[in-house]
This record gives structure tokens, C-alpha cells and sequence, in this order.
């Protein structure tokens, strides 16, 4: 075998040798990380709306593993029909887990399961919406933006 060939067919090996390494370290071969790719909304942060009894309703999320919702950012309104004014609603929150959050600062985080108990202030009619405000993020960095959702609170 000439030289030239050797000293080329080194040079590949060496750096398929590189790369097959890169890979296995969680590095792609130009060197840069690579990162989790985030999960849909609904994966991360499922949720059900259940009724406790007349007026009282629960929000129940079933977190990702690795994922948490910030406590600052629940919010809950009901509208009677898609048109009519939103009216509050009142709702209580457990203690959450204090930490310091990269993009909030200290916050305090849910994780796992969540129940958001609710009081309704009037009868929801037939039409009735439930607006659920909330934003959460992934530990690995990833920050979903804040959501706003409505649900239809008759069946």
C-alpha cells in the first residue's frame, strides 16, 4: 500500500472514530450540544377539569417528568357563552416548591400532579366557558409561553 493511501485512509478512520465518539457524549460532530426536543403542550402539561360539587370545580394537571408550572402564572375566569364578559374566579393553590428560575428568578414550581380547587361566584348556563391561564417550562431550559385556554364546562 502506497503512502498516500495509508495516511488518507488513516485520517478517515481517525475521524469516523471522532464523530462516533462525539456522538456518544451527547455532542454532534461540529461540537455543538445537542438539546431535548421539547414536548408538545399537551404532553407536557395534561390537564382535566372535574366537578366537586355545584360551584366547585377542580383542575387537575398530570406533569411530564422534568417539567413544572409557575405559581404566578394561574389565572381562572368564566364567561356564560364565547361573547359574554369574563367574570373571576376565585382558586386555591398548594404550597409549591421555591427555587430559583432562569428566566423568573425565585419563583415557586409545581411538578408531578397538581390540583387547582375552584368557586364559582355564579351557576355556569349551558354555554359556559372556563378560561385557564398557566405556563410552565422543561428543567433541561426550554420555557413554553404562556397559554390561555377555554373549556367548555358542559358536556
Amino acid at each position: 500500500m502506497n503512502i498516500s493511501r495509508f495516511v488518507f485512509l488513516s485520517l478517515a478512520l481517525s475521524l469516523l472514530s471522532s464523530a462516533a465518539s462525539a456522538q456518544l457524549s451527547g455532542r454532534t460532530f461540529s461540537g455543538f450540544s445537542t438539546q431535548p426536543e421539547p414536548l408538545p403542550l399537551e404532553k407536557a402539561f395534561p390537564y382535566f377539569v372535574s366537578i366537586v360539587s355545584p360551584g366547585r370545580l377542580r383542575v387537575t394537571w398530570n406533569l411530564a417528568d422534568d417539567h413544572y408550572l409557575y405559581r404566578h402564572a394561574f389565572g381562572f375566569t368564566m364567561k356564560q357563552s364565547s361573547e359574554a364578559e369574563a367574570l373571576e374566579v376565585d382558586f386555591s393553590l398548594p404550597d409549591g416548591l421555591k427555587k430559583n428560575d432562569q428566566f423568573f428568578g425565585d419563583i415557586e414550581a409545581y411538578y408531578n400532579d397538581l390540583n387547582v380547587e375552584l368557586s364559582l361566584s355564579t351557576v355556569p348556563g349551558p354555554d359556559a366557558i372556563l378560561v385557564i391561564e398557566y405556563q410552565g417550562c422543561a428543567d433541561w431550559g426550554f420555557c413554553y409561553p404562556p397559554q390561555t385556554v377555554e373549556f367548555l364546562l358542559s358536556p
